[in-house]
């Protein structure tokens, strides 16, 4: 078997970081490169696969325990996302790790330091893998791809494995939220599946944020400022404004747990017109749908007091809290967690302070929680991944097929 450290390696070298501008699906064809890698190498293991007009590919396994199995999935994103390149990744391997910083030697001076992030601290005496602080690294979710092909390999060259029928996906355009839109449930064939999506090792979530992005424009009207009097309204004020009217208090910088937020993620603008963009979370609902309706009287309110037109904000919904499609099939959960123990790991159910492929698929009726892939400090160049949390994560794998097929 390929070690699973050269296989994720090898597909953290190829770039296929998504374009949130791009209409296309996918978003970028660099991200055809790696699902053409991916569906070829099944091919080569005599598994079935296809990759779609979409960028979907899709596996299967037929079942070689009998028949009454349902079929389980197991999905991962090839995008790596828009935050920061994924050319050129160049990854350090730290072995035996001791505890203390790391220098990251692409940039001169900058360290991977417990100090700043203390969760290094778990991982003593293991192999860690790094960016060299030029990149990300692309662990997400190239470590959930990593985990499957190389649980998938193991079950194609081991036929004594019993297992039921397994399917596999790989997906595009996950980071900029739009991995499954086109996904097609029925033709993947799965009754249960799972995203190997989630963070550091033991993390398993079945809850994740409601989701909304408003994006704002503001018409202002520009005057020579020496003749301005009564008649100048100046974009980027008024916008400073709208964004003053919401909650202090309800940022991400000063939220946790099941606490929802409004992030402004970008502003730009002129005294003549200005747009910016926010994104909107809360795992409640109704909290969700009251966030929603602030920052429209937020809007009714500037233009009452700066004129009708003066603010146009489009709201729109990206994704919901999978747990209500999730919870009823609670036996999948508790598979997860068996398989975790069986492995010496204990499980931490947690919600995702974030959003996975699995809520989409949940609301499309496959149910579908995240297991960690085993990375910390995604989408920028602090990322790192435990060499022994992958192998963690691909056995975990096998060991949800072995429970099924039980």
């Amino acid at each position: 078997m390929e070690k699973i450290l050269d296989r994720f390696l090898r597909y953290v070298s190829v770039d296929t970081q998504s374009n949130e501008e791009s209409e296309s699906q996918p978003s970028t064809e660099k991200q055809l490169v790696l699902l053409k890698m991916l569906r070829d190498e099944l091919l080569a293991l005599g598994v079935e696969a296809t990759l779609d007009e979409y960028g979907y590919v899709m596996g299967s396994i037929p079942s070689n325990a009998g028949d009454g199995i349902p079929a389980v999935g197991f999905i991962a994103h090839v995008d790596t996302a828009p935050d920061a390149s994924g050319k050129d990744v160049k990854p350090q391997i730290v072995e035996n790790y001791d505890g203390s910083d790391i220098a990251l030697k692409g940039v001169p001076g900058l360290f991977l330091k417990p100090a700043e992030f203390p969760e290094l601290l778990h991982f003593k005496g293991q192999t860690l893998i790094t960016t060299d602080g030029t990149t990300l690294l692309g662990a997400d979710d190239k470590a959930g791809v990593a985990e499957i092909m190389n649980a998938v390999q193991y079950i194609m060259e081991h036929p004594e494995f019993k297992h039921g029928p397994i399917k596999i996906g790989f997906t595009p355009d996950e980071e900029i939220g739009r991995g499954v839109v086109k996904f097609d449930v029925k033709r993947f064939g799965a009754e249960y599946a799972y995203t190997m999506d989630g963070g550091e090792i033991g993390e398993l979530e079945f809850e994740n944020f409601n989701a909304a992005s408003a994006k704002i424009h503001i018409q202002g009207c520009n005057v020579h400022p020496g003749y301005a009097k009564g008649k100048m309204k100046n974009a980027i004020l008024i916008g400073q404004e709208f964004n003053a009217m919401l909650p202090v208090m309800a940022r991400p910088e000063y939220t946790e747990g099941y606490e929802g937020f409004f992030h402004l993620i970008s502003f730009k603008g002129t005294v003549e017109e200005a747009d910016f963009a926010y994104i909107i979370r809360d795992h409640n609902r109704s909290k969700f749908e009251y966030r929603k309706e602030m920052i429209q009287k937020v809007a009714d309110f500037i233009n009452s007091k700066y004129g009708e037109g003066t603010v146009t904000l489009v709201l729109k919904d990206q994704y919901y809290n999978m747990r209500e499609q999730v919870e009823p099939h609670y036996h999948i959960i508790e598979k997860a967690v068996k398989a975790m123990e069986a492995e010496g790991i204990k499980a931490k159910i947690q919600p995702i302070r974030g959003g996975t492929d699995g809520a989409n698929l949940s609301f499309k009726g496959l149910p579908c929680p995240n297991i960690f892939a085993g990375g910390l400090n995604f989408h920028g160049k602090m990322e790192f991944i435990p060499l022994e949390s992958l192998e963690a994560a691909s056995r975990v794998i096998l060991g949800i097929i072995r429970l099924f097929a039980e």
